[in-house]
This record gives C-alpha cells, structure tokens and sequence, in this order.
C-alpha cells in the first residue's frame, strides 16, 4: 500500500476516531474520495467526531451496512511520519491510539468554516513625505510584498501602535481587506540579528549548526552553567535549520518564560514565531495548528503538547530546560515530552537539543555512554562570574518559632537593599502556611475529597486543595471542636514569608512571585518585567523564580529550606534537591556584579549539600549515578507504576492484590512487582488510590509483559487503571 494512497467514492477505508473507541472504524470513502492520513469527520452512533484515515478497512462488514464518511476536513492530511510517531509513543505508554490521537487533533473548530479577520499589505497611495513611524510600517510590508499581516502582527513588526497602521489605511498607503485567519506566519530570517558571541558559545553554536546540517536523527546535550548564554546558542542551530527550509520546535518548560523567549526570538529572526500552549486564545490555536501542518509556520514556541502539532518537514526540537519534571504529564496520557521528543525526533531525521544548566541523571547517563553528543558551556557571558554559595547553620541561628528568615540572611539582604541591589528569598511551597491546625484539638483542616490538608492562601482569603483544586473560606470555628480563635497557621509558605520580609525589611519593596498572584499571563509577564527594571528590593519567589528569569541587579540569593525537597523515599530527591538549588542560586549575580547564594540548613554536611555548596557537579553525578546503578533503578533499571483508583476502597484493594497475585507474565521476564499500598495521596477527588511498582532490568521487553499481564484482569468500569511508564513522581 502507498503511503499517497488514494480511495474512491465508497471503497471502504479503516479511520482511527480521536478519543472514541480504541480501534480503527471502518467507513466509506466520501464523494470525490480521500486520501490516507486525511482528517474526516464520521458519524459515530449519534455523535460526529473527527478522525484519521488510517488505514485499507478490513472489510468484515456489509458494504451496504458501512456508513460514509461525512466530509473531509479542510487540513493536510497526516504524513506517515506522524502516524508512526503516534503509534510507537502509544505503544511506549502502553496509551490507547485513539487517546494519542486526540492529543494530536486538539485545533479548536478542526471542522468548522475558516473564520476571517482583518489583514493589511502595501497599497498605492503613499504620500511623498512620511513621519518616521509611518515609514517604519511601510518598509515592513515592502519587506514582506508577498505576505499579509494582521492589524496587531504589523504594529509589532514595525515598533508602532495599531492607530498608526490604521491611519495609513484611511489614506490609501496601507490597504485592509477581509481574509482567512488561518494565515502563515511572518517570515523568520535567519541571518536578521546574530549576536556576537563567545568564544564558548561560538564553537558550540558552530558545532550545533553543523549537526543540524547533516539532517540526520541525533541528540546534544547542550549542558550550560546558569547565564553562559545556551539561549543564543541553540537559536543558531534553530538558524541552521530554517536556512535548510525545515521547521523547528523549542519546548520551554513554563508559560511564563514563553513572553521574554518570544521577544529574543524576535531580534534574533525579525519576527514573531507560533506560539502553542494554553495561554494562548481558541482561534490562535486554531491557526498554528493548521499553519503547522500547511508549512506557513517556520518555529513553534510551545507547551510539551506541542509535540504532537502535524509538522510537515521537522529539522530540529529544543527541549530547554530538559531536566524540567513540567515535561512529564501525570494525567490522561501520561508520557514525558524530553523522551517523546527524542523518540519524534529520530522518525523525521531531525535532531534534538536538550538545553539544560543541571541535566537529567538519564540526559546526563546517556552523554556519558555516547548515545548523545555532549556540549559544554561551563563560563557566564562577559564579565559574570558565578555566585558564591555558603550554608547558613540553622542550629547555630537565634530564631522564633514562628520566623524563618535567619539573623545571616536577614544581614545580607539589608547589605544589598543599601547597595541598591536585589535579594530573592526562595521557598518552594506556594500559599500562606501549609498547615491549619486547632491549637484546642489538634485537628488539621483538610480536603473533604482528598488525602491532602487544605492550604491558606491569604491573598485569595481561601483554603485550597492543591490536589484537586478545591477551595473554600476559613472557617471562623474548628470544624472537629467548634473551638473559637484557636485555628493558627503552621510552617511557612510564599505569602507568609513575604509578611515576614515586610517586617524585617521596613521600606524595602517586597513584591512576590508565585503562579497563585497572577491571573493572566500578561499580568505575570509585567511583574518579571518590573523586577527585571529594578523596581523591587526584594523578590519572594517559588520555583517559578527558578527558571530561567534574568534579573540584572539579583545580587544575592537566600533558599530558607535548602533540606525541604531531601525528606521521604523519591528516587529522585537527591537530584531534584540539587537541579532546583543550582538553578535557584544562578539567578544572582548575573550582570557585572558578582552574587552570593546563602543557604539556610540543619543539614549542613549532607552529601547533596556539601556538593551544591562545592559546585563539584560531575562529582556528584558520578556519584548519584553509582547508587542508582548498584540498586537497579532508572536509568540503569526499568519502573512502571500501577495506579489503581475507585470510590470503594476494598474494591481497589481486592483488584491490587488480584494482579499481585497473578503476576506470572512479569515473573517471565524477570520483573517484580511490589505492593499493593495506598498512595501516598490516598484520596484524590472522592477517589481511593492504590499504587503498584514494577522493577525489571533494563533488556527487559516490559510494555509487553506488562499488557500480557493486566490482559488477565477484567477491570470494572468502576475501577481506572493507569499505568505510567518510567514514573517521575510517586503521590
């Protein structure tokens, strides 16, 4: 069968549906026929729903019983790469292919007529002498003769208002017509803005650029101490790739560093890129999605979701910030967007950059063993040097139960507050106080759905599950003794430690960044852009902070639970505690005034923090890699986890030990499954939760025991199993 395959009116065709049934449907082909990999719109039952042709139908069924296909949506039809994609990751997550279809059909309105908007290009009347801003929109759409911008994208492209766009329009310099939506985006130059690089980044920029070139499958670990400039070198292996005439992908973690990215994509290219995440409005979406797949987009910027947008002549991804635990979705399809990167990567020969300051322990294995290249920035841009790290000895500090911000510190920040300097603080729990307990009791408020305390947060005067997201109002009693005046917060989060600042630090301006104090993106984008400016003395952060925000005038850090993420059994701990401390510290000292990170901890000669302390980083990779070697576990092992949920507990229970018991397919392979036990959230929105953990070594073919094996069971429809390959998390 032809991958060009064509079908005739009423030959029947085999179309996977998006997020119905979890097999291929057979239909026949409409009036004027349809190609493979087409989207269609089919009649399922009483519902229409989109799908895929994706295949020759079985022909099992009466011809005269097969219902047609509805219509063919207006959309390049699906290459063959991307169905390979989708079926191996489905095959790799154990997914359904109908649920990583819908992941790849998520264009709002797939189906519908185009919307029009208005759209603006060069007319005839331009008048002899013009202001110096009108100029400027004029030379922009002389450069681009051939294209047409929306009122917003030339006011951008130009450094104007839209009035001034619309001024020459009523003149006649500037015509404006009605026009799809779905347009292609602004065209990116590749050789617009190069910046003077390094001599460091130079040679990786050229070593990036070359791998690019060759247009084969292959994966750089581009690792980087915080401020060495990978940015600006990954953007010219994104040059590379546009200058080849093929598009490319950069995966950012957070949506709050998506504004600042765009804007450096823009003085690099000249123009804005795609944009795929969901800030991003129904309709904008809805163009990315098609322009994608018709080539009229060079670069997305995008979520983890845009791995799955129909990119027709893929050259490069980024994945920046790859050892980032944003990447893993723990919900619905559950898949870790660095791997699915990779895998994506190596069907279209394109190749793959993970960007990173403190890679992934897997990142970092496989550079080691070769499997990736290795790129290595290990100063910072121009004249900054890296901070200096010190512990503060928290059993050595005179401190009150109820403060947490230590007389060092505390003298720190009000050395730089004289200097006209920045200090952020940082602790990584959002709201006011994790804990309400009754001082008459000891009751703990917590959710009424979940296994989780209910939090405070005092700017939103409400408790809130950060499980399930449930709020309410503080209760003016205890719920248990109906006690009055004797609820008190415990522990610190971000809200609380900025009240303490504001003490601490009278007249200073303390201001807070959490994704709790903003409501919209654009609100969020003005405060780092505020902070950035200098208009704050003292920035309270979450690990939001942590990600790749550049403050200029940051000249000191202070972490005030550096032993916060080493407590419970995560595998992982010790890695996440070192990834967030390094990446947290790098945000002082920047610019040309060198930085300090303090430190506060009980835990002074812990191993992880003495090596932070150190800065001794392959050490302590070496060493992590050691111990995750000698006890078989990732990435020297394989895991999945088995979450089992219902809202009747025995019922989870009896199904858990059930598969405990019968676990012969695994035992096969050499694979051991321990459990059943609750989660250590045992109660998500109503739901009783049970984990399963399978450990098997790394030869062994799991997916495939582990389908043979849940085969056996005849799940209730009460009962959601879920099986996460190569879990990141363990709630």
């Amino acid at each position: 069968m032809g991958e060009q395959r064509y079908f005739q009116q009423g030959e029947i065709v085999g179309v996977l549906p998006a997020g119905a049934l979890d097999r291929v449907l057979d239909y026949k082909a409409p009036e004027g026929g349809c190609r493979l990999g087409a989207f269609v719109e089919v009649p399922l039952g009483p519902r229409k729903i989109v799908g895929v042709v994706w295949k020759e139908g079985a022909g099992t069924w009466d011809p005269a019983k097969v219902r047609s296909i509805k219509r063919v949506l207006e959309a390049t039809p699906m290459q063959p790469n991307m169905r390979s994609f989708l079926t191996r990751a489905a095959e790799y997550t154990l997914t359904p292919m109908s649920a990583m279809l819908r992941l790849a059909t998520r264009a709002p309105g797939l189906g519908d007529t185009p919307a029009m908007r208005k759209i603006y290009r060069l007319g005839a009347n331009v008048p002899d002498r013009l202001t110096p801003t009108r100029e400027r929109v004029l030379q922009v759409l002389k450069d681009y003769p051939s294209l047409s911008f929306s009122l917003k994208e030339v006011a951008d492209m130009a450094g104007v208002t839209p009035s001034v766009v619309k001024g020459l329009a009523k003149m006649g310099a500037v015509v404006e017509a009605d026009a799809p939506r779905d347009t292609a985006y602004p065209k990116l130059d590749p050789s617009y803005a190069g910046k003077t690089l390094s001599p460091d980044q130079d040679a990786g920029a050229r070593q990036l650029r070359s791998a690019v070139a060759a247009g084969r499958y292959g994966t750089t670990l581009l690792k980087g101490v915080t401020g060495s400039g990978k940015t600006e070198v990954y953007l010219e292996a994104v040059a590379e790739c546009l200058a080849q005439g093929r598009q490319a992908l950069v995966l950012l973690p957070e949506i709050a560093l998506t504004s600042e990215f765009l804007t450096r994509v823009e003085a690099r290219f000249g123009a804005r890129p795609a944009e795929w995440h969901s800030g991003v409005t129904m309709a904008e979406r809805r163009r990315a999605w098609k322009m994608v797949g018709e080539g009229g987009a060079q670069l997305v910027v995008g979520a983890r979701s845009a791995l799955f947008l129909p990119f027709q002549n893929l050259g490069l991804i980024v994945v920046d910030e790859e050892h980032d635990t944003s990447y893993k979705q723990e919900d619905g399809v559950l898949y870790n967007a660095r791997d699915m990167a990779v895998l994506r990567a190596s069907i279209s020969a394109a190749h793959v950059v993970l960007a990173t300051a403190t890679p992934s322990l897997e990142s970092w294995v496989n550079a080691e063993q070769g499997k990736y290249a290795k790129l290595e920035l290990k100063s910072r841009f121009g004249p900054a040097v890296m901070p200096q790290m010190r512990a503060v000895d928290m059993r050595d500090q005179d401190l009150p139960s109820d403060r947490w911000i230590s007389p060092a510190l505390a003298d720190a920040v009000r050395s730089r507050i004289e200097k006209s300097e920045q200090s952020l603080l940082f602790i990584n729990r959002r709201g006011y106080a994790p804990i309400t307990l009754c001082r008459a009791c000891g009751h703990q408020i917590g959710c009424d759905d979940c296994d989780a305390r209910m939090v405070e947060h005092r700017f939103l005067k409400r408790l809130v599950c950060h499980q399930c997201g449930e709020t309410k109002p503080m209760p003016a009693v205890c719920p248990s003794c109906e006690a009055e005046d004797k609820l008190a917060p415990v522990g610190p989060g971000v809200e609380r430690l900025t009240e303490e600042a504001e003490a601490l630090f009278e007249g200073a301006r303390v201001v807070t960044l959490s994704s709790d104090h903003f409501g919209s993106a654009r609100a969020m984008k003005e405060q780092i852009e505020s902070i950035a400016a200098g208009d704050a003395d003292v920035i309270i952060g979450t690990q939001l902070v942590a990600k790749g925000h550049n403050f200029p005038k940051l000249t000191l850090v202070g972490v005030i639970d550096a032993d916060l993420g080493l407590q419970g059994s995560d595998l992982r701990a010790a890695e996440r505690t070192f990834q967030l401390m390094r990446q947290v510290a790098g945000r002082a000292g920047r610019a040309e005034v060198a930085g300090t990170a303090l430190l506060q901890t009980y835990q002074p000669d812990h191993p992880v923090i003495r090596s932070i302390l150190s800065g001794d980083e392959d050490g302590f990779w070496a060493a992590e890699a050691a111990e995750r070697e000698a006890a078989g576990v990732p990435p020297y092992g394989r895991m999945a986890g088995i979450i089992l949920s219902s809202e009747n507990v025995q019922e989870v229970f009896d199904l858990g030990a059930a598969m405990a018991r019968n676990d012969g397919p695994l035992r096969q392979v050499g694979a051991t499954v321990y459990g059943p036990a609750p989660a250590p959230i045992a109660r998500i929105r109503g739901r009783h939760r049970v984990r399963m953990l399978v450990k098997a070594d790394k030869s062994v073919p799991l997916q495939a025991a582990l389908s043979r094996w849940t085969a056996q069971f005849k799940i209730p429809n009460s009962v959601r199993l879920a099986i996460d390959i190569d879990p990141q998390s363990f709630f």
